[in-house]
């Protein structure tokens, strides 16, 4: 199992010293992956679920903050939780996740892409919330066709997007294109990850059956696309105390990746509790 981590900049800030420390911490204790999260934008009665977002919480913009991580370190790729891939045109978005990969040796390979569930934020950038699904399908259509195309370009007709003899270079390190992971707590995204994905990352809190169906919908739709269901990646949320067990149960669930939150941003705390959980997985021997 791999074991990545999360830098929420709501809950451990936007100084630039703090991010660096945390990743290069990460790095150093053996941590294959760092994610960031995406809020384009905030607006009075925004919540996810439950737990309402004040709108002066910072967020940063998840790929320039992992270009600026990927300056700073060697090793540990870099991925988003999730990238809120409706608000992002395609054309603009492919260039940009290939500079980062080309630019940080070819670790931009866990993009997780996801719906986002904030209508305030689908309006501000002038997107109709209910048609965000389709568009995000399409999206990852115009990505993968635009890295996989050569110098006579490629051609794209879709309802949202469309684009002529388009060729987009650089392209992703020494790959035919990027894996992009698709993220969601519905049966929707499910489907999505298994027709298009490259792996499924659910959130929310789901009972067990209900992961078990998604995680098996996901499958049977990569069955039904023609695609391998074993290829198929398989992420999930954990906690920064996960026991050995509780890992071990998670694997035996399918579970190929989990993906932890730190509890504090103080850097000997940091490092204690990184550490602490780097020893009891051997991720550093």
């Amino acid at each position: 199992m791999k074991f990545g981590i999360n830098y929420a900049p709501a809950h451990h800030g936007t100084d630039p010293r703090r991010l660096l420390t945390y990743a290069r911490l990460a790095e150093e204790h053996g941590f294959e992956s760092l994610y960031l999260p995406e809020h384009i934008v905030l607006h009075p009665g925004a919540a996810i679920g439950p737990m309402p977002l004040p709108t002066a919480t910072p967020y940063f913009d998840p790929l320039d903050a992992l270009s600026f991580v990927a300056a700073a370190t060697e090793r540990i790729l870099l991925g988003t939780a999730v990238l809120l891939l409706p608000y992002h045109h395609p054309v603009l978005l492919a260039k940009r996740l290939a500079t980062i990969d080309v630019l940080s040796g070819g670790r931009m390979r866990l993009l997780t892409v996801g719906l986002g569930s904030l209508p305030g934020q689908a309006q501000a950038v002038d997107v109709d919330f209910a048609s965000r699904g389709r568009r995000a399908d399409e999206a990852i259509d115009a990505l993968r066709l635009l890295w996989e195309g050569g110098e006579d370009g490629v051609d794209f007709d879709g309802e949202f997007f469309r684009f002529e003899r388009l060729s987009s270079f650089p392209k992703p390190l020494a790959a035919r294109h990027l894996p992009i992971h698709v993220g969601g707590s519905t049966r929707a995204a499910a489907r999505r990850a298994g027709r298009r994905g490259d792996g499924y990352f659910p959130g929310g809190a789901l009972s067990p059956d209900e992961r078990a169906t998604q995680l098996e919908l996901a499958r049977e739709a990569a069955r039904e696309a023609g695609r391998d269901p074993g290829a198929l990646e398989y992420t999930r949320w954990g906690s920064i105390d996960l026991s050995v067990e509780r890992a071990e149960a998670l694997a035996a669930e399918g579970v190929t990746r989990v993906v932890v939150n730190a509890s504090t941003a103080e850097p000997e705390l940091l490092r204690e509790e990184l550490g602490a959980f780097a020893w009891r997985f051997g991720l550093t021997r």
